[in-house]
């Protein structure tokens, strides 16, 4: 099951000034004469990507840089990288084109050069408004920074602001949060992501949990966060149309969208994921090798896989439940589940399935996801 209609083109930017205590994607700190190779390497890679495709590329539907803190760069280099890619492939009228950043990286140059260079919607990692909270996670800047961003970034006339949040961090309590999601609303941004904080081995929190300096979020307490997040949007007239993300009207995310539907997208970049509706590839991780294997005038590919029909079922299945709109009777049974069936019953007796023919999650069962995919699978 994928969405032929969308066709999106991720780019990571794997630079960052500081590492967050819980991030575990591809990021490097310093790295500062390498960034311009790497915004050249990203304009060579793009091309030959593009050729590939063949003389009848797809629309693209969205563009996402992201990272890592892809407004490290200059804005210059980000015009250049934007308009590099409309030159090679067609872009569908009014597509999304979004571009991660971090509120200290937010000064009126970079935010005229997002609006100028055609960014749609910039995607802004708050993740509290509490100082406490910040500092504990690693963060770079505090709270009063990014009410100043989201200013400049409004005043330079950018469309539309995503604000991600995180809950569960040290020292935040539920006054900390309601406090965080009451700053964010007030922010009056068009879309909110907002997800629990999750403990991975390879980060600063894997290692102190791993050496019991450090407790992870419990999981009652990280269930309250959530449900407090969906009913203080929901009463600010947000849309709860996938499991972390709220939106205004018509500013639900497009690119992520593709991922959820399973869309087709390029992948540019170290690290960077592809997916062209049978097979995922992925890029090499470190940037030297990366810029290597770009001034070989070839893709920096480190593998790829091709799923199974049993895979790809489940990737539907998990990947469709994580939206509002879930799955109709017949899209169910094209995954193999039978929406009258006896798990989904019982999922809907226990109110984590909504009323209905089809399947759709409630928002108890949205944080419960997994959990539910595994059943019905």
């Amino acid at each position: 099951m994928v969405d032929p209609g969308l066709f999106g083109v991720y780019v990571h930017v794997p630079f960052c000034r500081t590492r967050c205590h819980y991030c575990d994607f591809v990021t490097y700190t310093g790295m500062e004469g390498l960034r311009r190779p790497y915004a050249a390497a990203l304009l060579e890679e793009a091309a030959t990507a593009a050729a590939a495709l063949g003389p009848e590329p797809p629309l693209v539907t969205s563009v996402f840089v992201g990272g890592g803190t892809p407004t490290v760069l200059s804005p210059e280099d980000l015009a250049r990288l934007l308009a590099r890619l409309r030159e090679l492939l067609p872009f569908a009228d009014g597509a999304e084109v979004t571009v991660e950043a971090n509120p200290e990286t937010v000064e009126p140059a970079m935010a005229e050069g997002l609006a100028g260079a055609g960014v749609t919607r910039v995607s802004m990692g708050a993740q509290s408004f509490d100082d406490r909270v910040l500092a504990g996670l690693g963060r770079a800047h505090d709270a009063a920074r990014v009410a100043a961003a989201v200013a400049t970034l409004r005043a330079a006339g950018v469309p539309a602001l995503n604000l991600d949040l995180i809950y569960g961090g040290p020292g935040e309590d539920a006054g900390s949060w309601s406090a965080t999601l009451e700053t964010a609303l007030a922010l009056g941004p068009e879309h909110l992501s907002a997800y629990a904080l999750t403990i991975e081995p390879a980060t600063k929190f894997g290692r102190l949990v791993a050496t019991g300096r450090m407790a992870e979020p419990g999981e009652d307490d990280l269930a309250d966060r959530y449900e407090a997040a969906c009913s203080a949007l929901a009463a600010a007239g947000y849309h709860h149309y996938e499991v972390s993300n709220w939106a205004r009207a018509t500013h639900a995310s497009l690119h992520n969208l593709t991922y959820w539907r399973r869309g087709r997208y390029l992948g540019l970049g170290a690290g960077a994921h592809e997916f062209d509706g049978a097979t995922r590839r992925w890029n090499v991780d470190g940037v030297p090798a990366y810029l290597a294997a770009v001034g070989e005038g070839r893709r920096p590919t480190a593998g790829e896989e091709r799923l199974d029909g049993e895979q790809a079922r489940f990737e539907a299945l998990a990947l469709r439940l994580r939206t509002v709109d879930g799955l109709d009777p017949g899209e169910a049974r094209s995954l193999g589940v039978d929406p009258g069936g006896s798990q989904a019953t019982e999922l809907r007796l226990a109110g984590l399935i909504g009323p209905g023919p089809g399947l759709r999650l409630t928002g108890k069962g949205m944080f419960l996801h997994g959990e539910v995919v595994a059943r019905l699978a």
